[in-house]
Order: structure tokens, then sequence, then C-alpha cells
């Protein structure tokens, strides 16, 4: 699958591809295996292998294999929002410095690294070190799967589907999302949801995986959405709720009511939160959200 190779050891290799299929036919028994971990880079990869056309200054994936060929870790770059971030899962420390030392190799301007620890820290430093700069913590993440669901008491009004009427109204409020978050946690400048587009939305809609909480006079006070299911999961987000109506429950039950919808379906549940907003964390894990692993977003200056 590649278009480019660097051989780490005489028992080890990494691979880049541009081809998404070709990096899912590589990559699917890993991604498979631990579908919760992987659900960026397994929906991302579909949707470019479906044909999304959007345009991404970089577009490529990474497969680190073990002395059998076996895959031990992957990575992508896909990100339409500056500084074009890398994203890594877990692998080992050795294919992390090869991924740095390649990408610099290639020319490649590296501004971030976002991603599962320690793997994306290490990058990220290797990538300092050739560069001569430092690594900046932008945002800490972590990731939960929900274990057994607590539906919590139902505020007034009730969740649901959005329609294409409320596009725009989803739209500004993913942006939002994206700025609040941002704000909450004390960070500056651009945000990846302003990347986000109205037919984006509108694909989203379709799909059904946009849900809006209405109050009693059928007023939407409230968003919550997820990601097409990729190997049997679903990751949920954003969650948002206008400043003017948080404190309500609406955020809890609607986040609780998506998640059942999926469960009935038999497919599981994920989803992030900013460690820097212990309000959503203590929201999902009240819920029955538990936390599966740490990632951070690093910033190479």
């Amino acid at each position: 699958m590649t278009s480019g190779e660097r051989w780490l050891t005489c028992a080890r290799r990494l691979e880049l591809t541009e081809d998404p299929a070709a990096f899912l036919d590589a990559a699917r028994d890993h991604l498979d295996a631990d579908p919760v971990t992987t659900t960026v880079i397994a929906t991302v990869t579909a949707r470019f292998a479906a044909g999304d056309d959007s345009e991404t200054p970089y577009r490529w994936w990474a497969v680190a294999r073990g002395a059998t060929g076996e895959v031990i870790g992957v990575g992508m770059r896909t990100a339409p929002f500056a500084p074009y971030p890398v994203y890594l899962l877990a692998m080992p420390d050795e294919a992390a410095v090869a991924l740095a030392r390649l990408l610099h190799e290639r020319g490649e301007v590296v501004g971030g690294v976002n991603g599962a620890l320690p793997a994306a820290r290490v990058f990220a430093e290797e990538t300092a070190r050739l560069i001569g700069g430092t690594v900046i913590v932008d945002e800490h993440l972590r990731l939960f799967e929900l274990g057994e669901l607590v539906l919590p008491p139902a505020p007034a009004g009730r969740l649901r589907p959005a329609g294409r009427d409320d596009a725009e109204l989803c739209l500004a409020w993913f942006r939002a999302f994206g700025s609040d978050a941002a704000e909450q946690a004390g960070r500056e400048g651009e945000h990846s949801m302003e990347e986000f587009t109205l037919e984006m939305m509108l694909t989203r809609i379709d799909a059904g995986l946009v849900w809006l909480w209405e109050d009693e006079a059928g007023t939407p006070v409230h968003l919550t959405a997820a990601n097409p299911p990729a190997y049997g999961v679903t990751r949920v987000g954003p969650v948002y709720t206008p400043k003017h109506h948080r404190g309500r429950g609406y955020a809890s039950r609607a986040v609780a009511e998506v998640s059942q919808l999926f469960v009935d379906r038999g497919v599981r549940c994920c989803l992030f939160t900013d460690q820097a907003n212990p309000t959503s964390n203590k929201i999902y894990e009240a819920v029955g959200y538990r936390p599966v692993v740490d990632m951070a977003n690093l910033l190479v200056d």
C-alpha cells in the first residue's frame, strides 16, 4: 500500500499511502480489534474512501508494522484546519520517531499532532527537536465508552431528530460548540468546527445523526449529534446547549437518549471530553460513560 516507506529496523517498517481504501485494507483487522480507540481514524477514513472530496493540504495515512508484518500502529494527516495536525494512535516510540523524521525529510511542515499518549508526545518531541522548536499542550482529551446506561430524569420537552429546516441553526450551534469549548479551556485561535459547512450539516442531518431537544413551546434548546458508526462503534458529539439554557438537564438527558438509540441497534458508544471542562466529564460519567484512554492535542512551535 506504500507511497513512501521507511525501514525502522530489520524487523519493522513504516508505510505511507494517500489512498484511504488501501489503508483500510491494510489496517482493517487493527481497527476492528479496538474500534473505540480507533474511532476517529476509522470514521474519517471511511468518509474519504466513500468519495469525500473535501480540500485538505495533506491527505495521507500511515501503518507501522511489526516483525511478522502485523499492524502495530496507525496514523493519518487529513485535518482541514490549521495547523493541519497529524493524528496518531498507539504505536511504539520507535515508529513515532521514525514517522517524525520521515515527514521532516519529505519537507512537510508539522505544526501539531493530536492523538493517543504517549505516541503523540513522542512524535511531537522528535519533530520539535528536528526543527529546534518546542512542544505546547493545546488540549488534554479523554476518550470514554458507554458502560451501563443510566437514564437521568427528563426535563420539560422532548428529543427529536433535526430536519433540513434546522440546518442553519445546527450549523451555528456546531460552530458555537467549538468556540465555547476553546474558550472554556483557555485556548485562542481557530477551532475545527470553523470548517464545518452547511452542506456537511445537511449530509449529517439526512443521515439521521443530529438531534435537538425542544422545550414545551417547541423551541430548540439543545443539540446532540453523532458520527456514522464504524466497526460497530459510534462517536457521540458535539453536544451543545446555549448558555442561557444550561443547567436544566438537557445535555444529560439528550446524550442518554441518543446513546440508547444506538445501543438498541447493537452499536457501542464513545465520546471525547476536554479534561479542562469538569462539567462535561461529570455529566457523561453520570449517564454511564467510563474512561478508556487519555489523548492530547499538541502544538509544535
